[in-house]
This record gives structure tokens, sequence and C-alpha cells, in this order.
């Protein structure tokens, strides 16, 4: 049975083990060019709302769900998932056994796929699989460049959810980072808030010597979709630079990949990816476990990593790399998503360590 969005849709099917959060999950901006698979069965139970949303334009591809739809039961909802999926033009089917078509893609891979939704129920299969084979998949392909920002702006300063209060204003904008947008989630822009700062968030096509006109205390390199090897032609030669400059940096996700890249070590598409709320990964510097939520389909190659690269941590599930460190500056990175939403705030610590290094840099700034 078809739901949201009347058409069809095209890209790579990938999976989301989430129990939770699939409002948060649809409008994250690294699901460009996928269509997500739910294996939970009862997708919509909460409704949708204006504020559990992690980028203004959805870039999701589709979504498959298990059940149908049902009517939302939560005091936040403010409208349907279907009515949601509609507003945003995004094509959905129900009534699949989406742990089988998990375990097809755990056996063969992540594949290419069109999803279709007609009233008519009238479908040109032969058509549809065409479609399917001449799309090119997501090696090579840049998305970054297509869900950046087109302008530079100040983030409005909303700190992170709070039970009974929604979101807060952050008053205090002491700390001033500047966040390259490959596909940035609110969220991370909510926590850099909590710790009092004024994040300038800018395209990820401006040059070092752009980034470093806005004098920035710590430089954050966002998560986003597509090949991170993809984005080299630009993204690559201005973290070089910025890593010159000894400005402390912190990368997630696709922002982890091309700082990899950065350091000359290489990244390949993965068979599965991870994409979940419930990755475990070890930490390797303390010995400690973080539940992690996940969302990439492109790793770091662990033999391409020079020696004064530090590997931090790695997953439990396939002992993929999962955090690098450099030895000799404050530049570190994470595979993982420590800001959540949806997921467990196990690795939240990763933004209070790189204020404690961004402070330290201001510190020797002024002196």
């Amino acid at each position: 049975m078809g739901i949201g969005y009347e058409g069809d849709a095209t890209g790579e099917i990938c999976f989301n083990t989430s129990l939770t959060g699939y409002q948060e999950i649809i409008s994250d901006p690294s699901y460009a060019g996928q269509i997500i698979n739910f294996t939970f069965p009862h997708i919509g139970n909460v409704g949708t709302n204006n504020e559990d949303i992690e980028s203004e334009k959805i870039w999701t591809r589709g979504v498959i769900f298990n059940s149908e739809i049902t009517d939302p039961s939560n005091y936040r909802s403010l409208q349907s998932l279907d009515q949601w999926l509609k507003k945003n033009k995004i094509v959905g089917i129900t009534g699949l056994d989406t742990r089988s078509l998990t375990n097809f893609i755990r056996d063969k891979g992540a594949p290419k796929g069109t999803i279709s939704n007609k009233k008519s129920g009238n479908f040109n299969i032969n058509k549809l699989i065409k479609i399917s084979n001449k799309w090119p998949g997501l090696s090579g392909m840049d998305l970054a460049k297509i869900v950046t920002t087109s302008k530079t702006y100040t983030w409005k300063g909303v700190k992170t959810w709070k039970k009974g209060k929604g979101y807060e204003k952050n008053k205090n904008k002491k700390i001033r980072i500047v966040a390259i947008d490959y596909g940035i989630k609110k969220n991370i822009l909510r926590y850099f808030s909590n710790y009092d700062c004024d994040v300038k968030v800018v395209s990820c096509k401006k040059t070092a010597e752009d980034i470093l006109k806005l004098k920035p205390q710590g430089i954050f390199l966002s998560n986003g979709p597509g090949d991170p090897a993809a984005t080299g032609t630009y993204a690559i030669k201005t973290v070089q630079s910025l890593i010159k400059s000894n400005i402390p940096i912190f990368g997630i996700c696709l922002g982890h990949q091309i700082l990899a890249l950065s350091l000359n070590a290489k990244t390949k598409k993965m068979k599965l990816g991870h994409r979940g709320a419930n990755h475990p990964v070890k930490n390797l510097v303390n010995n400690k476990v973080e539940i992690t939520s996940q969302n990439h389909g492109f790793e770091v190659i662990e033999n391409s990593l020079s020696k004064n690269i530090q590997i931090t941590h790695k997953s439990l599930f396939d002992g993929s790399i999962e955090g690098i460190k450099l030895k000799r500056k404050p530049i570190f990175s994470v595979q993982y998503h420590p800001e959540a939403n949806p997921g467990p705030q196990d690795s939240k610590y990763l933004f209070s360590d790189f204020i404690k290094e961004v402070k330290k840099y201001a510190k020797k700034k002024r002196h």
C-alpha cells in the first residue's frame, strides 16, 4: 500500500534499526539519495511536530514501513506522519516484511531500487526496473554540494530540547565556532548552543581563506550524504589548509571521513553501512563501550592511516574505524553521531572535549 506523496522514488535501499525518532531520521540530510527501510514495524505512532526535524528541507528519497500508519497518540503531535510525508513530497510504501528485506540487504549489500505510490494501482514494473538500473548509485556521487547551505548564517542559538521547557535560547555566545555544512543536523548546532557557542554555518564550497576571515576559535566538520572521496575537488584542500592553522577541529560522520582524506587516508563504500541507534562502539582510550547512533555507508580504511593518526574508537559489530585523533594537534573526529536525536547520550562528552580544546586555543591567542 502506498503512503505519503504519490509518485516514484529511486535511490539506494538502506535499513535503520532505531525504535524511535522516525521524524528525525527522515529529516536527516545524510539520507539524501536513499530510501529508508525501517526494521521497527510500528512507525507513525507519535505523529509529527514542528520541532523534531533535523533540516528545513527533507532530502530522503523515500520510506518503507511494515505496517500502515495509525492515528498518532502523543501530546506534541500536530500532524500525522502520512500528512507530513505528503507535505514534504516523500514517497512511501507499507505492507512489506521489512525485516526480510533487511536480511536481503545484509546478504547481498544495499541495492538500488525504486518504490512507487499510485492511487490507480497501475504500475509499469519493467519501466521501474529500468529506472532503478539506470540510477548511478552513491559511489562517486557528491551530494554534500547539493544539500549544503547556499549562504552563511548564524545559528539561532537554540539549545537541545528538554521536557517541560522545550528549546531554550542560549544568551551567552562566548565561543566562536565555524561549522562547515556538508549536510548538518540541527541537533549538532543545538549542542553547541548548550556550550555557549556562537556558530556561523558556512557552505562546504567555502575556501579556507573565507573561513579563517570569520576568526573561528574552533572549526566543525559536519555530517552529510554521499561519497566522501567525491568531495575531494574542494573539501580536502580546504580542510588541509585549516589543519595547518592549528585551530581545533572536530568532525562527525562525513566530516570524519573528509578529515581522514585530508590526512591522506582513503575511504571505501561499506557493504551494508551502519544505521540505527543501538550500535556498540569501543573507546580505545579508556576501554569503555558506548552505545551510539549511526548513519553512514562509507568508512575509513584502517591500513591507509599514517603513523601520526591515533585510532580512538572502533565498532564492536565489524571492527571498522569509528574515531581518529591527530597525535600532535587538537584535531579529532568520530564516525557516529554523539548528538544522537534519536539515540543514546553516551558520547555527548565529545562536545565537551572539543570545547575544552577550543578554550585552550582561545586563551593562547589572547596571550
